[in-house]
């Protein structure tokens, strides 16, 4: 079980509404390589992971995932609350509040909604843990890109602690990924299956 501690795990506070920007920082809601998909896949593989230790790394990381959902979709919340008709139609945000009005809605920067295609949980360590290592850089990347088109620093400085946390995480897996190849044998490792391998040669 969580415990929810009622406050952001970074301060959000933006005072300019600027639906532009709402725009972009949303991917990172519902985008390919956001918090939405990173906490669903860390809690997902969790349950096959065969190392206690790890097991908890991805329930750690994936609940911390969750915190970051909250603090990117505070920050679209923020960007697009109380818009004139005027601003709305100003900043190209006409064709999201159509279908949404100003709710917080998964979506990618592009406008495709969430789907659970862009998340993965094979069974396997090795290639899951490998799937994390990978949507961790994919996520550092966007927000870099973010942090290039944005000039608020009401937004930069919430969006700088999200970036760090990525790079933590991607050295977290690393370790995890480390100690899974430490511990796995030539029964279940994956570049090396000697059963496997006189299977496929039998005639």
């Amino acid at each position: 079980m969580w415990q929810y501690e009622k406050k952001l795990q970074y301060p959000v506070k933006i005072k300019n509404p600027n639906p532009k920007y709402a725009q972009i920082i949303i991917s990172q809601y519902g985008g390919p390589d956001g918090e939405l998909g990173a906490s669903m896949r860390y809690l997902t593989q969790r349950y096959s992971q065969p190392y206690n230790e790890i097991k908890g790394m991805l329930t750690d990381i994936g609940t911390e995932e969750l915190g970051h959902l909250e603090m990117i979709c505070a920050m679209v919340h923020q960007l697009t609350k109380n818009l004139t008709p005027e601003q709305i139609k100003k900043s190209g945000f006409e064709t999201y509040f159509v279908d949404h009005t100003n709710a917080v809605y998964p979506v990618a920067a592009s406008g495709l909604p969430w789907t659970a295609t862009y998340i993965q949980a094979k069974g396997d360590a090795i290639t899951d843990l490998h799937e994390d290592l990978a949507a961790e850089q994919k996520a550092r990347v966007t927000y870099d890109n973010l942090l290039r088109l944005i000039d608020d620093p009401d937004i930069i400085e919430p969006l700088k602690f999200l970036r760090a946390r990525e790079i933590v995480h991607y050295q977290r897996f690393g370790e995890a990924l480390r100690l899974t190849t430490d511990r796995l044998d030539c029964k279940n490792f994956y570049a090396f299956n000697p059963g496997f391998d006189r299977r496929n040669t039998r005639k």
